[in-house]
């Protein structure tokens, strides 16, 4: 924001299409700002906009969407209500997308009626009397989008007016105040609908309405808001809220409840640690105050550290090219490397921190897009690619030169029967055997080190199988997942003719993977249900109820992060990344990704969480745009994005907020 705008009481920005997120200082130059319209805006993100709104001390009403009852709607159409409420004592700040970027001097404003507001929102309406299911859960999907559209004024913020008239509405109803709680109006039966927001009609909502719990989590994370939406918060909707927003969502990570310096976590660590057990009897573990640390961090960064993973290419400048990634699988030992397969049949490998290829296997002509990927962990030098054509290799990166030289690549290769339309591969904890999956109902499994393919298992399930993954630590268990909704659980010692259990998604299975101690099996299936289920016998332990799109199309993966205590899930329609517990499915945070530029928007193609660094995961990005290749991102919670100013994923930025930070 350009300027300081002190005596700034209304902002309107409906209709602002390119407005997606807000930067972390934005709004710190208007600390009188009262008033707030988003309407059909394209802002999505919960974390990050409350984050930017608690920088408006004076803030009491708010709207990304009109609730209107349908009725009223009828009622008072938009060219009949402009001029009952816009009038000389009333003012906004419009601005659109076609509007330039504007200083301080430059707007002109007026006072909104602060006594006028202030009357009617201290008053809270009861409807005690209603249904106390959630009013969250609005069905926004039968609205039709055209016709709301029609209520949007051009120079007015349709539904504030029905507020400040609220004082003679309520007027019919009778004034009801217990001992120990503020004022509230008891508004006739014909009333409480209007208030309700199963009742009322959602116009032009921004896309953050469509979050599960939206109106709970904004109610808990503005304490100061009087007004939501046009609805009254009341004092039973703080309680209701502050009830959902614990069971749903974590305040910080491990269930911290309070936000600590790092200074004092570390004070309150080395202080305990030169006591006496006589005195501190029951001392905190190592891991308490780590994960304190991680929460402290987490909670301080609510807008989190994304950079590209830059390749800096040892070739000569005039040689140098983009690399489109494809698949990457982090070094199960070495935290400074990361392999990744490209879609013209490229495999590298990467020290991520620095940006420097240490391994560079061209495709020559045997592979097509590398598909599969997978490390043997006891001989760490060494990693099995498979491409989409059927090809499969093993690859020593020892023997492989940052740089293609040539034919010395089959050196330090060994070369497997093919697996044809191939898109998985996975190793056993042994480094004897893997598995290889595909466009088929089949698996096949091959012996490392002679090269040689052992067996085709054939129809193991009755649609295509997209993941085979081997347990972590028993040779010869491993799971599939496929298409026909089914994920099963094999035992290579009873010669798998038959599972040893078979769980049931509701839709098709894009993923499968056990935690890291092989207590657990995450289910990935299509459109955003992830399930967690019990290794031993199949049976569901956590459904993470995350919210579908209604796309057949929005394939969603889903890995462990910090362990197995997160759980990170990203799908193919979708620009962002969302992070729960892995034992009670609260949500943590989301991790938005947009990319540089006009029509830069990105979707999650894949996502692995960092072994080796807490709260860090990379996430394979591709844009919707096909001239774009796809990228790494490198995430890390722990950091602010103000930390790494190289790299900015804020896309189509306001031209208010287009130098926000």
């Amino acid at each position: 924001m350009i300027g300081n705008f002190m005596r700034m009481h209304t902002l309107n920005l409906d209709s602002s299409a390119s407005l997606t997120n807000f930067r972390e200082e934005c709004f710190t130059c208007m600390p009188n700002l009262k008033f707030l319209s988003l309407c059909e805006t394209r802002i999505t993100n919960l974390w990050t906009t409350t984050a930017a709104l608690a920088k408006l001390p004076s803030l009491v009403e708010l709207r990304f969407q009109n609730f209107l009852q349908d009725d009223e709607a009828r009622k008072h159409p938009a060219s009949d209500r402009r001029d009952d409420y816009w009038d000389s004592d009333h003012t906004e700040i419009s601005i659109h997308d076609e509007a330039p970027s504007v200083s301080g001097e430059s707007i002109m404003y007026r006072h909104f009626n602060e006594e006028q507001y202030l009357n009617n929102t201290d008053m809270n309406i009861d409807r005690s009397s209603e249904d106390s299911s959630d009013d969250s859960e609005v069905d926004f999907s039968s609205q039709d989008r055209e016709t709301s559209s029609m209520e949007l004024l051009p120079d007015a913020p349709p539904g504030w007016e029905d507020l400040v008239n609220l004082q003679n509405e309520v007027s019919f109803g009778t004034l009801d105040m217990q001992d120990d709680e503020e004022p509230f109006f008891r508004l006739s039966d014909s009333r409480l609908s209007y208030i309700a927001p199963k009742k009322c009609i959602s116009h032009n909502p921004s896309p953050i309405c469509f979050e599960k719990f939206y109106r709970e989590y904004m109610i808990v994370s503005l304490p100061n808001l009087k007004i939501l939406d046009n609805l009254p918060i009341r004092k039973v909707d703080r309680e209701k809220a502050e009830v959902i927003f614990s069971q749903n969502f974590e305040y910080l990570p491990y269930k911290r409840k309070n936000k600590e310096s790092v200074v004092s976590i570390l004070q309150k660590r080395e202080t305990r640690a030169n006591h006496t057990r006589r005195l501190f009897p029951r001392r905190k573990s190592q891991y308490f105050y780590s994960r304190s640390l991680s929460a402290a961090k987490v909670g301080s960064a609510a807008w989190p550290a994304l950079c590209p993973l830059s390749i800096m290419d040892t070739t000569a400048r005039d040689d140098r090219r983009s690399y489109r990634p494809r698949q990457f699988e982090y070094h199960p030992s070495d935290a400074s490397l990361m392999v990744f397969g490209t879609l013209d049949g490229e495999v590298i490998v990467i020290n991520h921190e620095s940006g420097k290829i240490v391994s560079y296997i061209p495709s020559l002509g045997t592979m097509n897009s590398v598909l599969g990927l997978c490390w043997l962990k006891n001989y760490p030098s060494k990693v099995i690619a498979g491409s989409d054509n059927g090809s499969l290799r093993l690859y020593d990166i020892r023997l492989m030169p940052p740089t293609a030289t040539g034919s010395h690549q089959s050196a330090g290769s060994i070369m497997f029967d093919d697996f044809d339309q191939l898109t998985s591969v996975h190793v056993n904890s042994t480094d004897e055997l893997f598995l290889a999956s595909g466009y088929s109902k089949h698996v096949a499994l091959y012996d490392i080190s002679s090269g040689r393919r052992l067996q085709v298992f054939d129809d193991m399930h009755r649609e295509h199988i997209n993941v085979v993954k081997f347990s972590h630590h028993s040779p010869s268990i491993f799971a599939t997942s496929s298409f026909d909704r089914e994920v099963k659980m094999w035992d290579l010692r009873q010669k798998p003719n038959q599972p040893c259990y078979t769980a049931l998604s509701s839709r098709g299975n894009v993923m499968v993977c056990f935690s890291p101690d092989d207590q657990y099996l995450l289910v990935s299936a299509v459109d955003n249900e992830v399930k967690q289920l019990l290794a031993v016998d199949g049976r569901l332990h956590l459904d993470f109820s995350i919210t579908s799109t209604g796309s057949s199309q929005n394939y969603t993966r889903s890995y462990y992060m910090n362990g197995r205590d997160y759980v990170i899930s990203g799908s193919c329609d979708e620009h962002v990344v969302r992070i729960c517990c892995a034992q009670t499915g609260r949500r943590l945070r989301d991790v938005s990704l947009e990319g540089k530029g006009s029509g830069a928007s990105m979707f999650v193609q894949s996502l692995r969480g960092d072994p080796f660094r807490d709260f860090s995961m990379s996430v394979l990005a591709a844009y919707i745009r096909p001239s774009s290749n796809s990228e790494i991102v490198k995430v890390n919670l722990l950091a602010s994005s103000d930390q790494d100013k190289g790299y900015s994923y804020t896309q189509h930025s306001h031209p208010l907020f287009s130098s926000g930070g």
